[in-house]
């Protein structure tokens, strides 16, 4: 960021449901990257905010582009609120790191529901489940697109830099980066 750039701004708003409104001032894809041990501890958090069945609040987010439009995030399933809630209460998320881990937290159960091949990077308990290392590390620093989401075949490139000796399942090739022949 330029010296002469304000920092980014969370404005936070109720609705007279309880509801939660963020106005935020950047997009998803310019939050910065995060610590794997702040989304750890959001993780354990959300986790334990489940178990005790805290569901949350349903809450909205408008992030601001350049261009002047904005991408809109709307969060009303049960355990997404759980979840935010638990990052709220850990880092709060009216400020960019906090939005940023809960919005990586979010990313990563996103990607883990439609990526096979990270299955064996998860350990299923029957409290809940422990990710691999060195998921969370990929989570912490990989950009978030501009729907707050994580780019499956950016992330999963990412993470093959850290998981040394860890088997990726794969239901498909993984694409090939560039033109050459073997």
């Amino acid at each position: 960021m330029d010296a002469h750039e304000q920092p980014p701004s969370v404005r936070v708003g109720a609705g007279p449901d309880g509801s939660l409104t963020y106005q935020v001032s950047i997009p998803p894809e310019v939050l910065p990257p995060v610590l794997g041990r702040d989304l750890e501890r959001a993780w354990y958090a959300a986790r334990n905010a489940a178990l005790e069945e805290r569901w949350g609040t349903v809450r909205g987010f408008r992030f601001a582009r350049p261009d002047g439009s904005h991408t809109d995030l709307a969060l009303a399933d049960r355990d997404a609120c759980c979840w935010v809630g638990a990052v709220d209460l850990t880092f709060g998320i009216a400020n960019a790191h906090g939005l940023s881990v809960c919005l990586r937290l979010l990313a990563l159960v996103d990607l883990l529901a439609r990526a096979p091949w990270a299955r064996p990077m998860v350990q299923i308990a029957r409290d809940g489940a422990d990710l691999h290392p060195a998921l969370l590390r990929t989570a912490a620093i990989q950009p978030l697109t501009e729907h707050g989401r994580f780019d499956e075949t950016g992330f999963r490139i990412r993470l093959s830099r850290y998981a040394v000796g860890a088997r990726l399942e794969s239901s498909a090739p993984a694409p090939r980066l560039t033109g050459a022949t073997p």
